[in-house]
This record gives structure tokens, C-alpha cells and sequence, in this order.
């Protein structure tokens, strides 16, 4: 096990710089994931880390050691692929030995370390087959094996789960994060799957082109998050966005936002620095609206669209000339169609700064 710092890490591939002064501490035995939409940089970091791109400036340090120009075989690292990469002309047995064969471990040690890696993952009935006889998901375990055999110091996993369906991909999301706990490594797990960040994570990355937006414990960037990308990248159904104008209270006493074409207002809590005529964007969760009686909310919603998904409805429809999604549980929005008006309440709402996109606190 060891602590993993990356310190102020460039890549450039000719004129283009893909990382753009990466700074990230993953602390010896935690799961960090890198999370981020395509093209923003997370594969690259972890190629960097496995020593398979050399960075363009900056350093990569493992515990106490500087690794940054060292070779991946002496790195103490194992990587385990989207794309399973299996030896197809060898048995399960053989790709889980073949690593240890390469270093020459002698024969018992091999037998040993496989034997248990094979129990650890339920491939014990498998040993023999070859890798096409396997389905998608033995597969995956398979070339979890092949890094576990190995006992390195640092685990690395490059989007692992992409080539699963979805049930297949939270039963292995399971198994990843038991045996994180039971082996007490250090991981770094990239993604692009808010839901495998948000129940993997010990701390999580959210990176946006080459650059680390918000760090932190999973709960609280999605709970505070630091700018507009992180709150619309991290929840499901999105956040909602609507553009706005803070205007003071009839009285002089506190801030309203007159929210898109100026047909509605909500009262704003008291922000530090945040005064009238300021351009904003109010974000709003889909579960943070809450269906209430006739008179009693500070939103009416005209439903266009109904999504009925068992324990909940995603109620579609347009606020102040903005499209916006509300959830509400099935047994609260019976009856909800296309057309109705619902009265809702805000339970919890976020300010963003409409030119930088940093959150306003």
C-alpha cells in the first residue's frame, strides 16, 4: 500500500494539453476514482500513473518514492483494463499465473497465490476453461485476478465495467469495492459513471477539461458542490439550471431571483456578497421539489411529459420559459398527467455565479 501525490502534472500531445497542472493526494489504503465526462483528461492521469505516458511536466510520487521517470515494470502497480486483455490461448489458471511466471516466482508461491485469488473470486470451477468459454462478467473477474496475484502496491482500473450490462456492472461494482476492503490496497478507479464514483469512492476527482474542479468525499461534493459543471455532472435526473436575476424584496429587506422570463420570483436565503442586479443561475435536484397542497408552494409546474418508474414520477415540464424535471413519489403524484399544474416546493436550492459558474455560499 502506498499514498499516491500527483504534483502539478502536464501532458500535452504536440500542441494540445490534455493536463493542464493536475494536483491530487490519494492517502496509502483509499479508493479515489477519477469521474469526468469523455475527453476530459481521466484516462490519460491514469496512463501517467501506470507509466505507459510519460508526463510533460510535474511529478508523480508513490509513498516516498518519485516515480516520474520510472519504467511500468518498476512501478509495483497492476492495471486492469476495460477491455479485459486475456490471453485467449490460455486457460483462466494460466492468465492468472502469467504475470508471476514472468517474475520468475517459483512454482508453489504461483500455485498458492492463484489457488486463492481463484476462492476470493468464485473462479475455482473455472480454471480450466479458456477465456472465450467465459461470460462478461467471469471475465472481469478474471482480470481483477490477474492484478490481485500480483499483490502490488498500487491498483489501477481503466473504466472496467464499460463492456457489462447493467446488471452485470452492479454486481461487479459490489465485488470491486468487497475486495478493496478486503485487501486494503490503494486504487485509483477511472469512470465516467457518476453511479460507480458516488458508491466506490473514498474520495473522488471530478475533472473537466485537464483540470480538477472538486475533490472530496463523494456525499459532500454532490451535497456542495463547487461550480455549475460538478452540480449538473454528479445526481440523476440532472440538476435543474434556470438562468436568473436577484432583485430586492419589496420591503428592502433580503433578495428575490425573478427566474427566466420574469413570470416567477422565490425568495433567496441571505449569501454573503450577493446583492441585486446580479446575474445568477438557481440550481434546483429533481428530488429537492416536493409536490404540495394548492396555495402552499413557491413553484407551479405545467406537466408536459410523465415518466412513470415504479416508486417514483419524473414530471416534466416548463418553469419561466426554462425546461425542468421534478421527482415525486408515486403514491404523493397519483394522478399526474400530461397538462396537469402542480404546485411544488423547493426544499433546497443552489446559486451559481452565471460568468465563472462558481457556486455562490
Amino acid at each position: 500500500m502506498v499514498a499516491v501525490t500527483v504534483s502539478q502534472v502536464t501532458k500535452r500531445f504536440g500542441a494540445t494539453e490534455v493536463l493542464k497542472g493536475i494536483d491530487i493526494q490519494v492517502p496509502d489504503g483509499h479508493f479515489a476514482v477519477l469521474v469526468g465526462p469523455s475527453g476530459c483528461g481521466k484516462s490519460t492521469l491514469l496512463r501517467c500513473l501506470a507509466g505507459l505516458e510519460e508526463v510533460t511536466s510535474g511529478s508523480l510520487t508513490f509513498g516516498e518514492r518519485d516515480v516520474t521517470s520510472l519504467q511500468p515494470r518498476d512501478r509495483d502497480v497492476a492495471m486492469v483494463f476495460q477491455s479485459y486483455a486475456l490471453y485467449p490461448h490460455l486457460s483462466v489458471r494460466e492468465n492468472l499465473a502469467f504475470g508471476l511466471k514472468l517474475r520468475k516466482t517459483d512454482a508453489a508461491t504461483i500455485k498458492a497465490r492463484v489457488d486463492e485469488v481463484a476462492e476470493m473470486l468464485g473462479l475455482g470451477p473455472l480454471l480450466g476453461r479458456l477465456p472465450k468459454a467465459l461470460s462478461g462478467g467471469q471475465r472481469q473477474r478474471v482480470a481483477m485476478g490477474r492484478a490481485i496475484v500480483r499483490r502490488p502496491a498500487l491498483f489501477l482500473f481503466d473504466e472496467p465495467l464499460s463492456n457489462l450490462d447493467a446488471a452485470l456492472r452492479a454486481q461487479v461494482r459490489v465485488d470491486i469495492r468487497k475486495l478493496h476492503d478486503q485487501l486494503g490496497a490503494t486504487s485509483v478507479y477511472v469512470t465516467h459513471d457518476q453511479v460507480e464514483a458516488m458508491t466506490l469512492a473514498d474520495v473522488m476527482f471530478v475533472l473537466n477539461g485537464g483540470v480538477v474542479e472538486q475533490s472530496g468525499r463523494p456525499l459532500e461534493v454532490y451535497e456542495a458542490p463547487a461550480s455549475r459543471f460538478v452540480a449538473g455532472f454528479l445526481g440523476s435526473p440532472a440538476m435543474n439550471f434556470i438562468a436568473a436575476t436577484t432583485v430586492a424584496e419589496p420591503g428592502g429587506e433580503g433578495l428575490r431571483a425573478r427566474l427566466g422570463d420574469g413570470s416567477v420570483t422565490i425568495a433567496l436565503p441571505p449569501r454573503d456578497g450577493l446583492g441585486a442586479g446580479r446575474s445568477v443561475d438557481v440550481g434546483v435536484r429533481p428530488h429537492d421539489l416536493e409536490l404540495c397542497a394548492q396555495g402552499e408552494g413557491d413553484i407551479e409546474l405545467t406537466v408536459d411529459f410523465v415518466e412513470l418508474l415504479g416508486p417514483e414520477i419524473h414530471a416534466h415540464g416548463v418553469l419561466a420559459g426554462t425546461k425542468v424535471v421534478a421527482c415525486i413519489e408515486t403514491s404523493a403524484g397519483a394522478g399526474i398527467g400530461i397538462g396537469a399544474v402542480i404546485p411544488l416546493k423547493i426544499r433546497r436550492l443552489h446559486l451559481f455565479d452565471r460568468e465563472s459558474g462558481r457556486t455562490l455560499r
